[in-house]
C-alpha cells in the first residue's frame, strides 16, 4: 500500500525541483525528505528520481504517480468539503495568502466578522505578493489566496484553481499636499508628473509593469528614485512631499489622505479577487470566508 504521505513529498518535488525546496515547504530536514522518497522507491520497485546539476528530475514513472496524487488529492478534498457540510456548524482551519493591500484595508474587519459568526473557525493569513500566493496555493500550501490583477496585465492561471471577483479600485496619481512644493502643485495629469521623483513597487511586480507602462503611454519614462514592495512606504514617501506614485484607492482605507489624488484618463482599475482550488471550492468553510471578504469589501469601498 502507498502512503499518501510520500506521494506528497513526490509531488512537491515535482513542483519545486529540489529536495531543499520540498524540505522548506513542508517544513522537513531535506534528509528526512530524502529517506522518505527512498523508502517509497523501495515500495514501488522502482527508480523515481535522478539527479540533474543541483536539481532532481523525475522519472516517468514518478510522474504516472505524480499524476495519480493530484487526483487523490482532489478527492480528499472533496470529501472534506462532503463532511463539512454534514456538519452543523463551521470547525476547521483555513489558510489564507492575501497581498498587502488587502491584509490591511479589509483582513481586520473580515477576521473578526468571521470570529463572531463562526467562533470554530481558525483563520490563519500570510501576507505574500499575488503571483507567489497563487502559486502556492494551486501547491496546496494555502486554501485561499486574495489576488489582484491591473488593467491588462492578468495575473497567472494554475489548473485547478477558480477566480471570483471581489472588488474593483480606482488607480490614481498620488501627490504631495498642495503647498508642499510649486513643482508638485503643477500636476493636473500623468504627463505633468515627467520630471518629478517617483516611488514603485520593485520588478518584477505586475503593479511595476503598469506604472510604468501608464507612464511610457504618457511620453515620458519615470525617474523611479524609491523602490519597496510596501505601499504604505509609498503612502509616507508621496505625503511627505518626496514623491509621487500611482497607488489603488485600497492603500486609502482606514485614513484621511494628505495626499492630492488626480484621476488618471480612462480611470483605470485594479481588480482585486479570491481564488481556491476547485475541489475545495464546495467546502462551506471556504464559502464563508469568501462571502465575508466580498462583504467587507463592499463595505470599506463603500465609506
Amino acid at each position: 500500500m502507498l502512503e499518501i504521505r510520500r506521494l506528497r513529498l513526490l509531488r512537491e518535488l515535482s513542483i519545486r525541483g529540489t529536495l531543499a525546496e520540498v524540505a522548506e515547504a513542508l517544513a522537513y530536514s531535506p534528509s528526512s525528505v530524502s529517506q522518505q522518497l527512498a523508502l517509497l522507491e523501495k515500495e514501488t520497485g522502482v527508480e523515481l528520481t535522478r539527479k540533474s546539476g543541483r536539481g532532481v528530475l523525475l522519472t516517468p514513472q514518478a510522474q504516472v504517480l505524480v499524476a495519480h496524487t493530484e487526483t487523490l488529492l482532489a478527492d480528499l478534498e472533496r470529501a472534506e468539503a462532503a463532511l463539512a457540510v454534514s456538519q452543523g456548524e463551521l470547525s476547521g482551519t483555513v489558510r489564507v495568502a492575501v497581498f498587502q493591500t488587502a491584509a490591511l484595508a479589509l483582513l481586520p474587519t473580515a477576521l473578526r466578522t468571521l470570529r463572531e459568526r463562526h467562533p470554530q473557525l481558525r483563520v490563519e493569513m500570510v501576507q505574500h505578493e499575488p503571483e507567489t500566493a497563487l502559486r502556492e496555493t494551486w501547491a496546496r500550501s494555502f486554501d485561499i489566496v486574495v489576488a489582484e490583477h491591473y488593467p491588462h496585465h492578468a495575473a497567472p492561471h494554475y489548473p485547478g484553481l477558480d477566480r471570483e471577483r471581489l472588488t474593483e479600485d480606482a488607480i490614481r496619481l498620488a501627490l504631495p499636499p498642495t503647498g508642499a512644493d510649486p513643482e508638485f502643485d503643477a500636476v493636473r495629469r500623468l504627463a505633468d508628473a515627467a520630471r518629478l521623483p517617483w516611488v514603485m513597487e520593485p520588478h518584477p511586480a505586475a503593479s511595476r509593469h503598469w506604472a510604468e507602462q501608464a507612464c511610457r503611454a504618457a511620453g515620458f519614462e519615470p525617474d523611479v528614485r524609491y523602490e519597496t514592495a510596501d505601499l504604505q512606504a509609498h503612502v509616507r514617501l508621496v505625503e511627505s512631499g518626496n514623491a509621487v506614485a500611482l497607488l489603488p484607492d485600497l492603500v486609502w482605507v482606514g485614513r484621511t489622505p494628505s495626499a492630492r489624488l488626480v484621476t488618471l484618463d480612462g480611470a483605470p482599475r485594479r481588480t482585486v479577487f479570491t481564488s481556491v482550488r476547485g475541489s475545495g471550492a464546495a467546502n462551506p468553510m471556504m464559502r464563508a470566508v469568501r462571502d465575508v471578504l466580498e462583504e467587507t469589501a463592499r463595505a470599506v469601498l463603500a465609506a
